[in-house]
């Protein structure tokens, strides 16, 4: 069998072997590396789901960004945001820790390996990622960790900064930055940086998935639906909102997955108005039940998909029916619509148009993209486009989820669609292959 030395030029020793598992990672089981468990690997290969090539992976999503670094003149791309950490080095620590306390941080620079702040003690947690090239400390300046030595530490870290960006790029002092505290802004500014938004060079380094890339989000949604299909075994009259979301936590924990970003999950009148977290009510019999699953999975990729359902044995009733088929004629009409260089302000002038009287509690979004969570774009209903819409066009290799929430104002219930689908050259096609409700759609 294949055979290679775990680690990188850093921290794990290097006489220490392991066999690769499918894609390419040490099949050790004492690794540091979080990832897929047996489980998941054993659906796959039933399934015939082709797994990802992960060092590979790892290094197109850093080409990426590089290239949007070489495309904008920048010294570096500064990352704090732990999304943008993750695709830049897939390394993770603390993930929903770290949203709201921002003690990790990357610089990603036009050529060559990156350099990462880590927590404290920590440097062991991306030993066996070849393409960090350095580890320090000292990216925390916010309250909680510093106090009132803030703008000192904040001063130092913008010194570390200016290192880096010396010896990557000279005396460019252009640098994209994704998110930052205020002081960490005000002492880079203060010592002649010229301060770019990083977010436009994340957003569409993501936004493009190759083969590669395409292969890992496949095995995070075939994950997410055999979850989903545990969660609904588990639904029946009598048991609470909150037990049916269990569920689909533990499926997705399981398979290796990561974490839901949301609780959306709703039933009864509760599905209307949406966005009703998942809660003590209990279900009963007839009662539709929506969610949408919002869910960061294997690899860490996103999938992102709605289904509404019957609770018990009972039939959806004409009006519950009307609500899920006009649902369904959107979703569906509308990933007709995408092709290839059609811009977001033609999709939405094309968009299939929902009746006037579901138009006041429609969602907030007709599509967006997704990858390792919600990303560029976003296209807008035709009551939005003024305010919130913007130019783009879609390219192959997006990945985009196409939504639909329909409900009346005053309404006893709503319905939630959404399928994950691959942009490519001849149009939409399904990511997502869960099956909607043949009982709504007669």
């Amino acid at each position: 069998m294949n055979e290679f030395v775990v680690g990188s030029n850093r921290k794990i020793d290097p006489t220490r072997y392991a066999h690769l598992k499918a894609d390419n990672t040490p099949a050790d089981n004492d690794r540091v590396e979080i990832g897929p468990t047996e489980l998941a690997f054993d659906e796959w290969a039933a399934l015939g789901v082709d797994v990802p090539d992960m060092p590979a992976l790892r290094e197109y999503r850093l080409a990426r960004l590089q290239a949007q670094i070489r495309l904008h003149d920048c010294a570096g791309l500064l990352l704090f945001d732990p999304l943008n950490i993750r695709y830049a080095t897939d390394s993770t620590n603390m993930q929903l820790w770290i949203t709201h306390n921002m003690a990790r941080a990357c610089f990603v620079p036009p050529e060559g390996k990156m350099v990462l702040w880590d927590f404290h003690n920590c440097d062991h947690l991306s030993a066996h990622l070849p393409l960090v090239g350095e580890l320090r400390g000292g990216a925390s300046f916010f309250y909680f960790e510093t106090g009132d030595h803030t703008e000192r530490a904040a001063a130092a870290f913008a010194d570390q900064i200016i290192d880096v960006m010396q010896q990557h790029a000279g005396t460019n002092k252009r640098l994209a930055v994704d998110k930052i505290e205020h002081i960490g802004y005000a002492k880079l500014r203060e010592r002649g940086v010229d301060i770019l938004e990083g977010q436009v060079l994340t957003e569409h380094a993501r936004s493009i998935k190759n083969d590669n890339e395409l292969k890992a989000m496949r095995c995070a949604i075939v994950a997410c639906e055999a979850a989903v299909e545990e969660m609904r075994d588990v639904m029946q009259p009598g048991i609470s909102e909150n037990e049916m979301w269990a569920a689909l936590h533990a499926g997705n924990i399981k398979r290796g997955g990561e974490w839901i970003e949301t609780r959306i999950l709703s039933s009864g009148p509760r599905t209307n108005p949406w966005f009703q977290e998942c809660g003590p009510r209990i279900m009963q019999n007839g009662d539709v039940m929506a969610f949408d699953t919002d869910l960061v999975g294997t690899y860490g990729y996103c999938c992102d998909v709605s289904r509404t359902w019957m609770v018990g044995d009972a039939k959806p009733n004409a009006e519950q029916r009307k609500l899920y088929q006009v649902a369904y004629e959107h979703v569906m009409q509308n990933i007709e619509l995408i092709e290839v260089g059609m811009s977001f302000v033609e999709m939405t002038e094309k968009a299939h148009r929902l009746p006037e009287e579901y138009r006041a509690l429609r969602y907030g979004v007709l599509a967006h993209g997704v990858g390792l969570c919600d990303e560029y774009p976003c296209v807008r209903y035709p009551e939005d486009v003024a305010a919130h819409g913007y130019g783009g066009a879609f390219e192959a290799g997006m990945t985009i989820c196409v939504e639909a929430y329909v409900g009346a104002v005053g309404g006893k219930d709503g319905i939630k669609l959404e399928e994950q689908v691959l942009v490519t050259d001849k149009g939409a096609v399904a990511l997502s292959n869960y099956r909607y409700e043949d009982d709504f759609l007669v």
